[in-house]
């Protein structure tokens, strides 16, 4: 049986408006905005080195975030790590001024003040705050790095997202994605296992969406793009698995607890199909 604090907060979710929502995660109450947003230099350095162990740089590249989250802190630290230029795409991020605003005095060439508000300098960096194929439909700048965090298993559809992310990658081009998943309440992280689908989307699935897939899933979509693909089990929860594995419903199941258990996947994907 679900645990009752968590259909409580499953259901209290659906039911905040998005401002409201917008506004908890600012505060950090319950919900945690991503590390892009709390530590961008952190993250900076988890992407450098996660390139570093492939050997490969940010040095001289074009580079689009997928998810950005509203700080422009991310693109700042990989622009000083050697990158050319960033593409910050999100459809549904609002910048966030007063985080943008303490990136100010030592953003450099990078920000600009333009009528009281924060901006990136276009040379520098592009925001876009439309959907991925949008963006790719009308003439979007190729790029030779694909970086996300947190953003693949959010998505409604994400064969297409992928599809037009390849498109707009050079012949040469990498993607590096980490991947959350877990069930976001993560006290439970996988109670969203443990529902049918109907019951998932009518009263429990987040407005943020977690489309629930599994480290299989990713794999199968990356290949169906990518000559190499390689998914690296970043994290694994085996307590928390075997507490929920005799109610995880069977599609959500390989078999192998070593891949079951995992909660964070790390994808490199290079070499795309022609």
């Amino acid at each position: 049986m679900a645990p009752l604090d968590y259909i409580l907060l499953r259901l209290v979710r659906r039911l905040l408006p998005p401002r409201v929502l917008r506004g908890v995660l600012k505060l950090g109450v319950g919900i945690c905005p991503g590390l892009e947003t709390r530590q961008p230099e952190v993250a900076a350095r988890r992407y450098q080195e996660a390139l570093r162990a492939k050997g490969r740089s940010l040095e001289g590249l074009d580079i689009l975030v997928l998810g950005y989250g509203g700080c422009f802190g991310l693109a700042l630290e990989l622009l000083r790590g050697g990158a050319h230029h960033i593409v910050l795409l999100d459809p549904y991020a609002v910048p966030d001024e007063a985080a943008n605003r303490t990136l100010i005095s030592r953003a450099g060439p990078y920000l600009e003040m333009r009528e009281g508000r924060v901006v990136p300098a276009p040379r520098w960096i592009t925001l876009i705050h439309d959907r991925i194929e949008h963006y790719t439909q009308h003439g979007g700048r190729p790029v030779d790095l694909v970086l996300s965090s947190s953003v693949l298993e959010h998505l409604e559809d994400p064969e297409a997202v992928t599809a037009a992310l390849v498109d707009i990658t050079k012949p040469t081009g990498y993607h590096l994605h980490y991947v959350d998943l877990r069930d976001h309440f993560f006290r439970y992280p996988f109670e969203m296992l443990t529902f049918s689908e109907d019951t998932w989307r009518r009263y429990l699935n987040p407005p943020s969406n977690l489309n629930r897939w599994r480290l299989w899933e990713y794999e199968e979509l990356f290949r169906r793009h990518f000559v190499q693909v390689l998914c690296e089990v970043v994290e694994r929860d085996v307590p928390a698995f075997r507490r929920a594995r005799t109610r995880i419903r069977p599609q959500f199941l390989c078999g192998d607890d070593a891949i079951d258990a995992a909660t964070r996947l790390l994808v490199h994907a290079w070499e795309k199909r022609v």
